[in-house]
């Protein structure tokens, strides 16, 4: 997957079919709408591998994962993430040709009847075609928390990445949300939804810091805090801030609605400019995380 580039014209054309209008002088898809009322099957995660593949075309691919919250307080965030994704496109387009973008879905694997929902990875107007193919459930549970690691689970179980197999070169990971970072993945629903890991021992898997420090010798990860009064931020602030910086360190950001195109552009700078060294195998993992005497994250 992956072939084609960025035009401007393409967005336009695809918008103003879906029934949009489009800026030509901003590149914003204006009047969006998810208009999904279940689980489109092409967007299904369950045993599913996504491919980012180099090609003559883009030969340094750079694999970029925008998982978005689409629980109930979201809408917003999504909304301006769709409307914004020309602009975002073309932004990244000027300094990166081999960008390649898969979107997820991510909600509440306790909770929702489709708690991740993922995209191919595409480098031309198809992000935007599969993108809004997503069903925004507006679900989410009372447990103070989403399902943002699944993001990096699948990332790490479910694709291929050329430039990391081949290249030696990581992918980047960016998720957007209102709520604390999740403790954990529940084992049984990670089965259910996602299929087998193949793996020894499956609950270490589990566990965020844990998963987080497999997931990040493949993809720099980052995390975004959506700040609008629409969402529940300021609510969950006291908690959010440290969930997060307990483990990504200063890759977590926060950002308000107007400022996310630009803070999700600077997040995939962030991650190119700090070079394509992969970590090893016995790398010590940062951002300040305690170890057990077994070597063991205490999360």
């Amino acid at each position: 997957m992956g072939g084609g580039y960025y035009t401007a014209s393409s967005f336009c054309n695809y918008s103003t079919a879906r029934g949009y209008s489009y800026d030509v002088t901003t590149d914003r898809i204006n009047g969006h709408a998810f208009t999904e009322t279940g689980l489109n099957e092409n967007l299904n995660p369950y045993d599913k591998i996504r491919e980012c593949c180099n090609s003559d075309e883009h030969p340094n691919t750079v694999p970029v994962i925008l998982g978005l919250d689409v629980t109930g307080s979201m809408g917003n965030a999504c909304a301006e993430t769709a409307a914004a994704l020309s602009q975002i496109v073309k932004e990244l387009y000027n300094k990166y040709k081999d960008i390649e973008i898969m979107t997820m879905g991510i909600g509440d694997f306790d909770c929702d009847r489709y708690p991740l929902q993922c995209t191919q990875f595409e480098s031309d107007v198809r992000i935007a075609e599969q993108m809004d193919q997503i069903y925004m459930e507006h679900g989410g549970g009372g447990n103070g928390w989403e399902s943002y690691t699944a993001a990096w689970w699948y990332g790490l179980y479910r694709t291929k990445l050329d430039c990391f197999n081949d290249q030696g070169r990581k992918g980047i990971i960016i998720t957007m949300g209102d709520e604390p970072l999740n403790p954990d993945l529940t084992l049984s629903r990670v089965l259910n939804y996602l299929g087998e890991a193949n793996q020894k021992n499956m609950e270490y898997l589990f566990k965020t810091p844990e998963l987080y420090r497999e997931a990040s010798k493949k993809f720099d990860i980052f995390h975004i805090a959506v700040d609008d009064p629409g969402d529940c931020y300021q609510n969950y602030k006291h908690t959010v801030d440290p969930s997060f910086k307990k483990v990504i360190g200063e890759n977590f950001k926060i950002s308000t609605i107007d400022n996310l195109k630009d803070t999700i552009c600077q997040c995939i700078s962030l991650a190119i400019s700090n070079g394509p060294t992969v970590i090893s195998e016995t790398a010590e993992p940062g951002n300040g995380l305690k170890h057990d005497e077994n070597g063991g994250i205490i999360w």
